[in-house]
């Protein structure tokens, strides 16, 4: 029996329905930077941070916060230069990374295909750069953490390792955030292309965005993106980890300043995401959000919050500090 246009039609836009499903991301996984001074930034975030090291393996230390579940969600790799070299994002199913092929090929992106096991604990991936040349990696298979060493070893199955009592003891490896010249089209390619939600956004007076949070989760964003004041192109702005409570926060400014780590700006408290904050720069120059609260998002339909000019100050900063200049024009270089 012949199938009549109008079934056609229907037939084919339910699988442009279902591969539009598919091509998304499912959550960040994690990013790679380069550090200047390797040794001092190992230290930092293992006895300052309390970061797990998973394990070095030459030029590079694999680490992750005590309840990540994955072999790592930062790479540290030794150079004479601090970059950001790469921001890991895990795809939904394993038929993805195809439907990403397929769709970059269409959009006349050029892209990588890594095959797995020439990056640690990572299967397949596909690399790529987005319009303002940020350095995306796909993938669909990682190494989840496991440890044999009885310091680690936790008794509680929902967690990967134990509580750390050193440093800060992040719980999660929580978002990144990008300076780009122009913030509004690059959140639309982030949201067209990878499938991430728009969730609320800054606009000035000249009716130009300043800023745009995005996430595939529930969590209020896993990346940011921010206009960079100096209009000079895309710069790695921050790297984020997530605290359980805001004694806590106190707690990891109390470190920073007892071990000479500069406080860039806070305690505050973000008005758009409603979380508290600090950001500390590590020896190597890249700098670091240590946060705690922020509200999670659960609806399907959700439509990107407008925070307008007369109270877009409020959504950088409820409690009335005001961030320091280089807050909106420092920020590393994006590795080649």
């Amino acid at each position: 029996m012949s199938k009549t246009k109008e079934a056609v039609v229907s037939e084919g836009s339910a699988q442009e329905r279902l591969d539009n499903y598919l091509r998304t991301v499912a959550h960040l996984g994690h990013v790679e930077i380069s550090v200047n001074n390797f040794e001092k930034s190992l230290w930092f975030y293992t006895e300052v941070m309390g970061l797990v090291l998973t394990e070095t393996d030459g030029d590079r230390a694999y680490l992750r916060a005590w309840q990540d579940f994955d072999h790592h969600t930062l790479v540290l790799k030794a150079s004479d230069k601090s970059e950001v070299n790469r921001i890991g994002w895990r795809v939904s199913t394993k038929e993805s990374l195809v439907l990403f092929e397929k769709q970059l090929k269409e959009m006349n992106i050029d892209f990588t295909w890594v095959e797995g096991g020439q990056k640690k604990a990572l299967g397949d991936a596909i690399h790529f750069n987005s319009p303002s040349g940020l350095p995306i990696e796909l993938y669909w298979e990682k190494e989840l953490f496991v440890t044999n060493d009885p310091q680690l070893i936790s008794k509680l199955p929902s967690h990967p390792s134990k509580f750390r009592s050193k440093g800060v003891s992040p719980r999660r490896f929580d978002h990144v955030n990008i300076m780009v010249n122009d913030v509004k089209k690059e959140q639309q390619w982030w949201t067209d292309l990878l499938g991430i939600h728009h969730r609320y956004y800054i606009q000035n007076e000249e009716d130009v965005r300043l800023g745009s949070w995005l996430s595939r989760t529930n969590i209020a964003h896993e990346v940011a993106l921010m206009r960079n004041s100096n209009q000079n192109g895309a710069a790695f702005h921050h790297l984020a980890y997530y605290l359980d409570s805001p004694d806590e926060l106190i707690r990891a400014a109390n470190l920073m300043a007892e071990n000479d780590i500069k406080i860039e700006w806070g305690p505050g408290k973000h008005g758009t995401s409603g979380a508290q904050f600090i950001y500390v720069i590590e020896p190597s120059g890249h700098r670091v959000e240590i946060w705690t609260g922020g509200f999670l998002i659960f609806s399907p339909d959700w439509e990107a919050i407008e925070w307008a000019p007369e109270i877009g100050q409020l959504g950088l900063e409820m409690w009335g500090s005001t961030p320091p200049e280089s807050y909106f024009t420092y920020g590393v270089k994006i590795g080649e």
